[in-house]
């Protein structure tokens, strides 16, 4: 048989190993970093104080209140409480369903819990992108933060019903004090009073 001539392996100093180690994990946080700052930014949800409870569903109705800002801090839209004319029908809040909402509005909602406020981040690709509404004061490619308030929020059924019987009440008391229903109020037509339109829509 011949015999292979065996070269020995020069033993690793535990400095050398240390520092090959050393290596690998700032490589890999290197990498990772990079990667990190090349995804595009996302919908993230800021707690301001904690809610309670579950999440709404897709496609139910929430009742908020919001601010919506610029990155610059401008201000381009603000709900509007609704003045409903017989307390205790309605939660407090604009009445908004998720179903037609903006993609980012919608899906920061979706992690909200009633009672809570929070602070939402919506880039530009999940609000109005390249074409924001005509006339609105936000520009091309805006990324768009908003305050909420989460006040309550029902299955879209439900809010139905509890408009109907909002509108009932207001009927009824109008009848009663025999006098015409006052401009714009939810007994003036015999239809339901429809749901707002999709939201946030900007301020003129």
């Amino acid at each position: 048989m011949t015999e292979v001539t065996r070269v020995p392996l020069k033993p690793i100093s535990r400095q050398s190993l240390l520092m090959l180690v050393l290596g690998i994990l700032i490589g890999l946080a290197i990498a990772g970093v990079a990667a990190w700052l090349s995804m595009p930014p996302s919908v993230s949800v800021s707690t301001i104080t904690a809610g309670e409870g579950d999440n709404p569903k897709p496609d139910d109705v929430v009742f908020v209140s919001y601010v919506g800002k610029l990155e610059d801090g401008k201000e381009f839209d603000r709900s509007q409480n609704p003045p409903w004319p017989i307390p205790g029908i309605m939660p407090q809040g604009m009445p908004m369903p998720l179903a037609n909402m903006l993609p980012g509005f919608r899906d920061g909602l979706l992690k909200m819990q009633k009672g809570g406020k929070y602070t939402l981040f919506i880039p530009a690709a999940d609000a109005y992108g390249a074409t924001p509404p005509p006339g609105s004061p936000i520009p091309p490619n805006a990324d768009l933060t908003f305050e909420i308030e989460l006040f309550d929020f029902m299955p879209l059924a439900a809010a139905e019903r509890r408009f109907n019987v909002l509108q009932q009440r207001v009927q009824q008391r109008q009848a009663e004090q025999g006098g015409p229903a006052a401009p714009g109020a939810p007994g003036t037509s015999p239809a339901p009073a429809p749901m707002p339109a999709p939201a946030p829509a900007p301020a003129p």
